[in-house]
């Protein structure tokens, strides 16, 4: 699996799809810091993202990153990601709906364009509790050369 980075507002799931795609067992806990997650994987605070002043640290940790996620709850009406904003990152970026066990299909779809609106070159719909979803997105991340 390529590193990944996952990006976010505070619950949309970071770290429940982080210990999925590490295989790490699933148990809640509130992400404090920037963590390294199974040497794959690097988990963000939502704050980061909620507060802007902190997302320059998102920019500067990504480059040790392959791809970056952009992760939207399709639960979540707050939308914290601005038009084109994959951009200010030197590495790619896709897009994963989070949490679609809860929403309606139009709250995911409305999340979708959201996530392709802020520059993500593919999305993906998952729901890390139920699995759905979770084969392709690992699968995509297995590839050789994931990028979109």
């Amino acid at each position: 699996m390529k590193k990944i980075m996952l990006i976010g507002s505070t619950g949309c799931g970071k770290t429940t799809l982080c210990q999925r795609l590490t295989g790490q067992e699933e148990r809640y806990k509130k992400t404090q810091a920037i963590e390294v997650v199974g040497g794959a994987a690097i988990d963000t605070p939502g704050e980061y993202l909620d507060r802007k002043g902190l997302f320059t640290a998102l920019i500067v940790t990504a480059v040790e990153a392959d791809l970056v996620l952009f992760l939207q709850a399709a639960d979540d009406s707050r939308f914290l990601f601005a038009p084109g904003q994959c951009g200010a990152f030197s590495v790619p970026a896709v897009g994963v709906v989070t949490k679609t066990d809860l929403a309606s299909p139009e709250a995911a779809r409305q999340a979708e364009e959201l996530l392709k609106l802020a520059g993500a070159g593919q999305v993906f719909r998952v729901s890390a509790r139920t699995g759905q979803g979770m084969e392709e997105l690992k699968a995509f991340l297995e590839q050789e050369d994931p990028l979109p």
